[in-house]
């Protein structure tokens, strides 16, 4: 752990409280609104220092400490993408801090495209695995062996099969799939997104799996799920932009609050 992550998670402390948190929530495009729901402390990213900017619209850059269902959670509202800075790691600083937290879960969230007509916009699908299909990785550079890190069950079974069951209970569909890592910041082509079709996909999107790296890089077990924002480009006649997945997250933010909250409260 960087001494930055540990003078950070002591300044955190000092505003938020010295209880450990449990659980880490990265919040996606549109999806901002979830933090609101934490009764805590709220921290704009400018006051901790190393922390991303998140200057992507739709993003909220505070960190919110505090209770949600029963549970200590920190939630992050934006996230640092590697299309804004080039660099993959972007995101390892805040979820050093995480850990040094006390934190031994995370859950990612992310606006996504589909490929599956079962999975239309407005639906949400949790990640069963996924394909790094930039090629690049957040662990580059590392000096330790600690960067071999194996990814066989990146994306946790048991939160995976908690998640499904709140689903159920608070009957919000929640079929699994694959997801894609695409660099961004353009969006994919009909052939690009032929091709990762092929590969086994079922969402694409410009986040996430970085993330996804590096929390098990660090000990975090982690579980994903996407909000579908559009379906991929090619399967359908709608015009994808960044305002149209801002404009569609919501639908799905409120299934994806309850699963949450269900799934908070029995974690």
């Amino acid at each position: 752990m960087s001494r930055n992550a540990e003078d950070l998670a002591r300044l955190i402390r000092d505003r938020a409280g010295d209880a450990p948190v449990r659980l880490g929530l990265i919040l996606g495009s549109g999806l901002g609104h979830l933090a609101e729901a934490v009764d805590g402390t709220a921290i704009d990213y400018a006051d901790l220092e190393g922390f991303p900017h998140a200057g992507v619209s739709g993003h909220n850059p505070r960190l919110v400490i505090g209770d949600l269902e029963g549970q200590r959670v920190a939630v992050f509202g934006g996230r640092a993408h590697y299309y804004e800075t080039g660099r993959g790691d972007a995101m390892r600083l805040p979820l050093e801090v995480l850990r040094e937290l006390g934190a031994e879960a995370l859950i990612v969230t992310n606006a996504a495209g589909s490929m599956r007509p079962d999975i239309p916009p407005g639906e949400l699908m949790l990640l069963s695995d996924h394909i790094n299909f930039s090629g690049l990785n957040p662990l580059i550079g590392e000096p330790s062996d600690a960067r071999f890190v194996p990814m066989t069950d990146a994306h946790d079974p048991l939160m995976r099969a908690g998640l499904k069951v709140a689903a159920e209970a608070e009957g919000v569909t929640l079929k699994e799939g694959v997801y894609a890592w695409y660099s961004g910041p353009s969006f994919e082509t009909p052939a690009e997104i032929r091709a990762i079709r092929t590969l086994g996909a079922d969402a694409v999107g410009m986040s996430t799996v970085p993330e996804i790296i590096l929390a098990r890089f660090l000990g975090l077990r982690v579980a994903a799920i996407s909000t579908i924002t559009n379906m991929a480009a090619g399967l359908s006649d709608e015009s994808i932009s960044h305002e149209h997945t801002k404009a569609m997250a919501p639908l799905g933010a409120a299934k994806l609050e309850k699963v949450l909250r269900r799934f908070l409260a029995s974690f």
